[in-house]
């Protein structure tokens, strides 16, 4: 009976409501009082945080936290891209005619991913993509997965599923209804590439460290836009945050790509972690 009437109910859920309150709650003073608890029930590693513990004000802030530097190194070289977050492999492959893997059963397709421009979506057709989720236990900043200059952002309102097991296998192209801030990326000799940063139930919103855009807009609009001055950011430096867990997909546009050994489902990774390198 569970088993039925689950499925049926995340549909029902006042979902982006149920967000917002969320994110009120932990960004309350009182929520400092249960970082210890989460810190226990999560196995968090606090040896590699920024700060001590103690200096964290509520539990958003700490569920935002960063890491020392040296906590997460980022993989050499020229022609390389490395995980963007730390988090679980769900899908990854080839973008065959503009179709995504959700899960056993379950596809959808770029077009709608990016909020229907075909001719943007054309642009992976014949690359490769990525699917990672971030469990309430990960690190929960996003880091650059190449060398690039940031050229625009869309921000595609939407509904906020759950984007664990129950929500992927039960929610019919989820990550193309669900929430989602992108951002393009151009570079050299690598390709474009979009980084899908995929807003959840309970995800209070999503930030990016290159201008004010958000998720989870009470009556939000889609918007598209050019990124100002078109900012070059290095592999590794930071470009925005889940204030708590979601997923990220990363759509590359090259062919010239293999993903890196022991790169597959299940898979966990850390940021900065060799994801796929250029063949020619």
């Amino acid at each position: 009976m569970r088993k039925k009437l689950l499925p049926v109910l995340i549909h029902r859920l006042p979902q982006n409501a149920m967000s917002r309150t969320m994110g009120k709650i932990t960004a309350s003073r009182f929520s400092r009082l249960a970082i210890q608890r989460y810190i226990r029930h999560y196995h968090i590693d606090s040896t590699v945080i920024e700060k001590p513990v103690s200096q964290y004000r509520t539990l958003k802030e700490f569920f935002c936290r960063r890491l020392k530097p040296e906590a997460r190194p980022i993989a050499p070289g020229d022609h390389v891209i490395v995980s963007p977050v730390d988090g679980t492999v769900s899908q990854m492959g080839d973008i065959c005619e503009g179709t995504l893997i959700q899960a056993k059963g379950k596809e959808f397709d770029v077009v709608e991913l990016l909020g229907g421009s075909a001719e943007e979506a054309k642009r992976y057709y014949g690359g490769k993509f990525i699917t990672i989720y971030l469990s309430p236990r990960d690190y929960h900043r996003i880091h650059m997965p190449v060398d690039g200059d940031l050229i625009r952002y869309c921000y595609l309102p939407g509904r906020l599923y759950p984007v664990n097991k129950l929500g992927i296998e039960n929610v019919d192209r989820l990550f193309a209804r669900n929430e989602r801030l992108v951002t393009y990326i151009k570079t050299k000799d690598m390709g474009d590439l979009a980084l899908v940063k995929v807003g959840a139930l309970f995800v209070g919103s999503v930030k990016v460290s290159y201008n004010t855009a958000t998720t989870n807009i009470k009556h939000g609009r889609q918007t598209s836009e050019s990124i100002v001055d078109t900012p070059h950011y290095q592999k590794g430096d930071e470009l925005g945050w889940f204030e708590f867990g979601s997923t990220v997909i990363l759509l590359l546009e090259s062919n010239h790509l293999k993903w890196a050994e022991g790169i597959e489902s299940g898979k966990s990774l850390l940021m900065g972690q060799l994801l796929a390198e250029k063949t020619e």
